[in-house]
């Protein structure tokens, strides 16, 4: 069964559907691309799934560890570069403060989100900065 699907809108803008749920998102080119920038660029998500997905390990990771996860506010910049176009970078701001780890749970905690599926499967050629706060 297939679990994603899309469809050109025109003017550069794609809807897709995640088929399991029936939950659709749309996609447009940027600004600087040809696009209205009315929506998440295809980039933006990629550079959103990373975010989401470290998130997401800390969350499964407490889980597994019985560690108490208050919460977690996060953000990320996205740095294109030219020739070819691409993502160079991606500058990740995790706010953990909420959260009364010890030292040594903490670093446990940033090996699990440094090594979550999407830093995985990105390109090592994307320089990826990450800054924790505690």
């Amino acid at each position: 069964m297939k679990k994603l699907s899309s469809s050109y809108l025109g003017d550069l803008r794609i809807s897709s559907l995640h088929v399991n749920s029936g939950t659709k998102i749309e996609t447009d080119a940027p600004v600087d691309n040809n696009g209205k920038g009315t929506r998440f660029s295809p980039t933006d998500l990629l550079a959103t799934a990373y975010l989401n997905c470290m998130i997401t390990i800390i969350g499964i990771y407490c889980d597994q560890n019985g560690i108490s996860f208050a919460g977690c506010e996060g953000d990320v910049e996205k740095i294109m570069t030219d020739k070819p176009r691409r993502i160079g970078g991606l500058n990740i701001f995790l706010d953990l403060s909420s959260n009364k780890w010890s030292e040594k749970e903490r670093r446990r905690i940033e090996n699990a989100a440094k090594a979550c599926p999407v830093a995985m499967s990105v390109s090592k050629d994307i320089i990826i900065n990450i800054n924790f706060k505690y």
